[in-house]
């Protein structure tokens, strides 16, 4: 939370043109992380989140690109051959040799 935070201050909470205090950073994330956890439509997150549906969508983009740019590099790459032997062996140990092929481990 501390990162989105501290990357984009889209997610700074802040008082608008009329003086009222915005949204809260918890309530951002929630909606983004309910609709991608959930894989549900943002106006059947406005009620839970209390923000109306540009906002959610907003919200769910600028979380996004949040997170891509801070773990791209360490998270979100492929796999090294360091990386895919050292899954293999846990694979085989775990008695599901060559599983990297599926996404679900099924195939």
């Amino acid at each position: 939370m501390q990162d989105v935070y501290n990357y984009d201050a889209y997610f700074v909470q802040k008082y608008d043109a009329t003086g009222v205090l915005g949204l809260f950073l918890e309530q951002k994330l929630t909606a983004s992380l309910w609709m991608l956890a959930f894989v549900t439509f943002a106006n059947q997150v406005d009620e839970i989140a209390r923000m109306g549906k540009s906002t959610i969508l907003e919200s769910l983009v600028t979380f996004c690109d949040a997170i891509e740019t801070l773990y791209m590099r360490d998270y979100l790459r492929k796999p090294t051959s360091r990386d895919l032997q050292r899954l293999l062996q846990k694979a085989k140990t775990r008695g599901f040799p060559s599983m990297m092929g599926s996404i679900d481990c099924m195939h």
